[in-house]
């Protein structure tokens, strides 16, 4: 199995992240590695931040293809996980050395 810290690779701190954080009770969105599951991500995320996950929502974009003149590219595919917490007592902070 993975280092736990090597499945979760960033939060993903948007607008519409923040109003699930607010929601009772919260969710919390990551970007994570494209080969792990629904139970490493889960294992990860109570690891790293000691709370209690409920379900796990995993989403798989693919890169869009870009241009720049006559040279077209491909931005990297990534996989988008929504994490949903137990109780409304346990938060994950992100910001708390801030």
């Amino acid at each position: 199995m993975k280092n736990a810290h090597d499945i979760l690779l960033r939060p993903i701190v948007t607008e519409r992240s923040n109003e699930l954080q607010e929601q009772n009770p919260p969710a919390y969105v990551f970007e994570v590695a494209r080969d792990a599951n629904k139970i490493e991500i889960k294992k990860a995320v109570e690891k790293i931040f000691k709370v209690n996950v409920k379900k796990v929502t995993v989403m798989n974009y693919d890169g869009k293809r870009k241009r720049l003149g006559k040279h077209e590219g491909k931005r990297r595919s990534w996989k988008k996980a929504i994490i949903f917490l137990t109780e409304s007592s346990q938060r994950i902070d992100f910001f708390e050395n801030v």
